[in-house]
């Protein structure tokens, strides 16, 4: 096929899968790209992140460290990092995203499932990844103001964000403390459903944990219950964080440190969807903006946000973030 990437053949054969079928699998935001390969009755996932936009090694090194550490990554095959390639375990086309589409009533079953999944990897100490500190929520948060206030024309006080931010994350940063394991982009796609049971249960294979770092625990739970790219109900979502509660028995203030999170995290989202929607013409994420918003709506009511409500109140007023559904035009 010539769409393929040149060097493809080659690494395969040194792989041991020689004269493979190749079926190339459709992407999403990044210049990495996916590929099914099968041999007789052998299958296996082929991911190329090309350098110098990007970088297969930190995906090496966190699912290494999870599957030493008994957590479903997908076991690794083959790598030439340099070149880009990664041949990985193929956990398979079902993606709690899609199962649930077609089978809403495996809901409650499914997030229950994820959640436990998070309960071992928040018992035990952080993986050897970098830390969420200050610098990383307040650099995440600023995405915000440097790409969705432009293009929405507005021209709002930056350095009162970041303050505003400096405001809440400390007492956050306290109870962090040392952190556990954040894979921090857990959610509904990016939960494979292995061999699932009729009711989507099953063994859940996490995919996209590249970007792992030592941070709190409610972050992750804030990715799969304040999901950008599904619809989780408010009682799901009251549900879901009650089981976690009962079973993890966090420190106090947890579900401030949740509401803080998920505030920091939607004006992540908000930002990132506009960047890629200005810079890189892809309009589809904008209509993910209003479920965005909703959460973050939601979030900033918490008394712990005081301060980072009071400058969107002042900044950027709740009629422009529901008109249109906060979408940049």
């Amino acid at each position: 096929m010539s769409d393929l990437p040149d060097g493809i053949d080659s690494f395969l054969t040194r792989a041991g899968w020689g004269n493979a079928n190749i079926d190339p699998i459709p992407g999403d935001a990044s210049f990495r790209r996916y590929f099914r390969i099968r041999c007789g009755r052998r299958s296996a996932m082929l991911m190329f992140a090309p350098p110098p936009e990007e970088d297969p090694k930190p995906f090496l090194h966190v699912a290494r460290w999870l599957l030493a550490n008994g957590h479903r990554a997908p076991e690794i095959y083959a790598d030439d990092a340099a070149a880009g390639w990664v041949l990985i375990e193929d956990f398979g086309d079902n993606r709690m995203r899609d199962w649930l589409d077609d089978d809403p009533a495996a809901e409650t079953q499914s997030y229950m499932v994820a959640i436990d999944a998070l309960l071992p990897l928040h018992s035990a100490p952080a993986g050897p990844f970098p830390a969420y500190d200050i610098p990383t929520y307040q650099r995440e948060a600023a995405l915000l103001t440097q790409w969705y206030c432009p293009a929405m024309q507005l021209y709002v006080d930056a350095a009162g964000y970041a303050a505003a931010w400096d405001a809440v994350l400390p007492p956050l940063i306290r109870r962090q403390g040392a952190g556990v394991t954040v894979l921090r982009d857990y959610h509904a796609e990016n939960i494979m459903l292995i061999d699932p049971a009729s009711d989507g249960a099953g063994a859940q294979g996490l995919i996209d944990f590249q970007d792992a770092l030592a941070g709190h625990p409610a972050y992750d739970l804030v990715s799969l219950l304040q999901d950008a790219r599904r619809d989780v109900s408010q009682d799901m979502e009251r549900a879901m964080l009650d089981h976690y509660i009962s079973n993890a028995r966090p420190q106090a203030d947890f579900e401030a440190d949740y509401a803080v999170l998920g505030a920091q995290r939607n004006a992540k989202i908000v930002g990132i969807f506009t960047r890629l929607y200005k810079r890189d013409g892809k309009p589809r994420y904008l209509d993910m903006i209003p479920r965005v918003w909703r959460a973050m709506e939601r979030d900033l009511q918490h008394p712990a946000l005081a301060p980072v409500a009071e400058w969107f109140d002042a900044n950027i007023p709740a009629a422009i973030r529901r008109a249109n559904g906060g979408r940049p035009q």
